[in-house]
Parts: C-alpha cells; structure tokens; sequence
C-alpha cells in the first residue's frame, strides 16, 4: 500500500464480496452499491484527528479517508467547510443546527459527490461521463466534467427547473429532458453506457459519489468538537448523503475519533412520494414496490424507488432513528418560517427536514433539549416559491 494510500477494497454492500481497488467497477456482481473500504488500522497509526483539523478548511483536509490514489491532484472547484447556522427560536425548538451545503461551488451537496466521482472517472481514463438528475446532481455533474475536461450527458426528469437546466447546458453538458420520472432517466444512463462509452455517475451506480458525500459526516464531527448531536435530519431522495453520513460515523468511531454514542438518524421524505417511509412503518428490509403516483413537488424527494433503500433501512435501524413523511404545505411553511425568522432561505428538501422535526417534536419523538442537525441540502435562492396550487 502507497503512503498516505488507505484503501483496501471495495465491498458488496449486499454479499461482502471483495472487489480491487485498482479497476474502474459500477454495482457489484450481485448488482448492489460497492462500498470502498480502508485499512482503518493504518491509517490511525499514521494520522490522527488534530492533524486533520489543522488543515485547511475544506472537504479534501480527509484526503486519506478518500479514495484518491498517490499523487492524483483532485478535480476541485474549492469545496469550503460548510458552516452551521443555528437555527433561529421560533423556527423550532432550541439546539438546532442547520449545514447548509448550499455554500459548495454549484451550490448543493452533489458537489461532494461529484468532485470525487468525476476525479475518480479521470484517473480511470474515463473521457464521457453520464448521470440521472432532479437538476442539482446534473449541475455538479455538468461542472466538474466542464473541470476535468470530460464531456458530460445529463438526462432530466420531468419537471426540472428551467433555470438549473440552463446552468447545466451552460458548463457544456448535453441535456436530454425525459418525460418520466428519475427512474426513467437513469435507464437512458444504462442503456447508453456500452453504445456511448460513457462512465455512469448515477447515485449509488458506482462507489465514489458516496465517498465524497460522506466528507459531510467527517466535516460535521470535527465541526462539533467529535462530539456527534442526538439527532439528524437528513432529506432522503436517492440515499448517497443519508448512508454516507452514517458511513463517515463508522470510520471516525473504528479510528477512535468519536465515541461510541451515535445521533438518531431520521430519514425525511414528502407524502407524495414516501416509499422509504412505507417500508419503514412495515418493517421491511428493502423497497418492495415503487411508489406511484408521485405526486410531491420537491424535486429532490420525487424518487420512487431508492437506490439505497436496503442501505438507508440499515442505518435508520442501526441508529435508533425512524422515517417521517411531511405533506408539501408543511414545507412550503417550514420554509416561509425560517426565512421570516431568522433569515434563513432553506431549500424545499431542508425545509422538509424542519417540517419533520416540527411534527416529531409535537409528536413527543424528539426532546425540547435535544441537540439536532438538520441538513439543508441546496442554496434555498434556486428554488421556485411556493407553488401557487399548494399540493402534497
């Protein structure tokens, strides 16, 4: 193993199986999400966490709990820490913390994600790349490929916003509207792959995307001092940022970097769309059937049937948290509320997660005192307003 290199394998998330490191793969044999391991052991001994927070301030300071080989400079357009904002009293209950991811170069999580699948796609000697989109994951798709010099195909769902779309042709990617939901775009992404030559970037469809959404969970534990909240709450659509938090808590705590208490992770999804939540309430292992009609207007939830559903299951079960589903007008609320009151312009998906946390506080579900995080997972100013027909 090079220096400052830590990984030791990728993993089946359903059968275990090894797979190398050294190779480019998408799902497993089983047709499963690959996890990437690290040899936690070593890396321990040769870093340790103070080391870590000396560095500057941004996702690239946990190089070595990335999957970046020796010497590969990463295709970065500056991802900053960051910051949590509290949020204001009368918002919600005290204690809560909003990340706000909007604050990343294309102004949402995805830019985690993609920075490191599209380095990871350079390194393999990708020269095209592909991936589904609600519109954010296409931005930062579009961006990073735009960085490292690959072509990039975006196929968009129905409904996706016009101004996200030409923020995307922008950067030079191909934009294909597909009149159908997520799901019907991302068989565009894998019918194409052979014919096309291209690098499927779709959520979960290969390992690094989760990689670099997991830099949330480590920049939020040195953030708290290592000392993780009770709770989060954490919008769940496709599942990469949810399973990656809950991926970044496993390795800080096998490095010794936190202890062993863990926050109750609460997976938020919208009523008109919640299959993660009705396989929850049924106490199933994985996403039965897709959830159809999808009705919600938050275009980050409106998937019907999660790629990572076994995997978030695990972690709701694994952490003592739960699944809550909120209706539309609750987040149009949530939303308006925190904007009001303390200058806080969520994103629909972040304003459900303050919905959900305002109906399991009224539920008793959560304490008064209870330190939470809640994830705002997009710059709230893309956002339409309210829609005038409610909905939800």
């Amino acid at each position: 193993m090079a220096e400052g290199y830590f990984v030791s394998h990728l993993e089946c998330s359903v059968t275990g199986e090894r797979h190398g490191a050294g190779e480019p793969h998408g799902l497993s044999r089983a047709g499963a999400p690959l996890l990437v391991r690290y040899d936690l052991r070593a890396l321990g001994a040769a870093l340790d966490r103070d080391a870590v927070a000396a560095r500057p301030a941004d996702m690239w300071r946990f190089r070595e709990l990335l999957p970046l080989p020796p010497g590969r400079r990463p295709v970065s357009l500056g991802e900053s820490e960051t910051p949590l904002v509290p949020l204001a009293a009368g918002a919600s209950g005290a204690g809560v913390l909003v990340k706000d991811e909007g604050r990343l170069p294309t102004g949402s999580f995805k830019a985690r994600g993609l920075a490191v699948a599209v380095t990871m796609a350079v390194h393999f000697g990708a020269a095209r790349v592909a991936l589904p989109s609600a519109g954010e994951a296409g931005a930062a798709a579009a961006a990073y490929a735009a960085r490292g010099g690959l072509e990039a195909f975006v196929f968009t769902a129905a409904g996706a916003s016009d101004a996200v779309l030409a923020e995307i042709e922008a950067f030079g990617a191909r934009v294909t509207r597909v009149d159908g939901p997520i799901e019907a775009c991302a068989a565009r992404v894998r019918g194409g792959a052979l014919e096309r030559g291209w690098r499927d970037l779709s959520a979960l469809a290969e390992p690094y995307r989760l990689e670099g959404e997991k830099t949330m969970g480590l920049e939020l534990a040195l953030q708290l001092g290592w000392d993780l909240p009770d709770a989060v709450y954490y919008p769940t659509g496709t599942g990469t940022g949810f399973v990656g938090l809950w991926k970044a808590f496993d390795e800080l705590a096998a490095l010794g970097w936190i202890g062993a208490a863990r926050p109750r992770m609460v997976a938020v999804q919208a009523r008109g769309c919640a299959p993660v939540v009705r396989a929850w309430e049924s106490g199933a292992e994985s996403v039965a059937e897709p959830w159809a009609p999808v009705t919600t207007r938050v275009a980050g939830l409106r998937v019907a049937r999660p790629p990572g559903d076994r995997l978030i299951l695990s972690v709701i079960r694994d952490s003592g948290g739960h699944a809550v589903a909120v209706d539309d007008a609750e987040v149009w609320d949530a939303r308006a509320e925190a904007a009001r009151s303390g200058g806080l312009l969520l994103c629909p998906e972040g304003a459900a997660c303050l919905a959900a946390l305002r109906r399991d506080l009224a539920a008793g579900l959560i304490s008064a005192d209870a330190r939470v995080v809640l994830f705002n997972t997009a710059a709230g100013f893309r956002a339409p307003p309210r829609p005038s027909d409610g909905g939800g």
